[in-house]
């Protein structure tokens, strides 16, 4: 019993805890250059990859665009538009309001393993990842970084709390903590302590750390 009183109370007081975020300029300088000659290098090595997928999903699905953007949530609760090739049915944000209570992540995410929604070619580039290569671009704009936490929905930020709302004090990125080890296996409240804790302590040899992994995790990946 006293155990349980002790998480209890340790639980509550890491809720009302100030996170303390490295903004050296130091490091700030080696990661925004790590970001632009990364994000550039990538977009140009990918262009023939980019050239095919667009070709794919406008096969499967001519009435909509290749790529998907969306409004997100950015440093600071700064919105911007996120770019993804689009993997869904043209119409999928009209069909979300009937999935949500199909929801298989606790918190204020929307996660389906069998999203009735992805198309053909969505389940390949979501399964690898593909799909979210178009964020280079957002990297080079300066709204996203290579390593971050992931950038939520302005309806997920609309019920964040105090606390939740420390995961935008900097910028989100395209990989990071959670993306990396945990992906689909944990929920909302458990997301939010990787970012927080990665907010914390983060430093250029964690993004590049980071970096690497994902590669791996795009290969043997089984994301939706």
């Amino acid at each position: 019993m006293e155990a349980s009183r002790t998480e209890v109370v340790q639980h509550r007081s890491r809720k009302q805890e100030k996170v303390t975020v490295n903004d050296s300029k130091g490091y700030l300088f080696a990661k925004r250059t790590l970001d632009i000659a990364a994000a550039t290098a990538g977009l140009i090595m990918l262009s023939p990859l980019f050239f095919i997928l667009a070709i794919l999903i406008k096969w499967e699905d001519p009435k909509g665009p290749v790529f998907f953007k969306q409004i997100r949530v950015g440093k600071d609760g700064k919105e911007f538009y996120m770019y993804k090739f689009r993997s869904m049915v043209s119409n999928a944000e009209d069909l979300l309001k009937d999935l949500l209570d199909k929801n298989e992540v606790s918190g204020l995410m929307f996660k389906m393993k069998d999203d009735p929604r992805v198309t053909k070619v969505g389940k390949f580039i979501r399964r690898t990842s593909i799909d979210e290569l178009p964020q280079l671009v957002n990297v080079l704009k300066g709204e996203m970084s290579l390593v971050g936490p992931r950038p939520p929905l302005p309806r997920e930020v609309a019920d964040y709390n105090t606390y939740h709302r420390q995961r935008l004090l900097v910028k989100p990125g395209c990989t990071g903590v959670w993306q990396v080890s945990a992906r689909n296996n944990v929920g909302f409240e458990e997301m939010v302590e990787m970012d927080l804790n990665y907010i914390r302590s983060r430093n250029l040899f964690t993004d590049l750390k980071l970096i690497f992994f994902t590669t791996f995790v795009m290969l043997r990946s089984k994301a939706y």
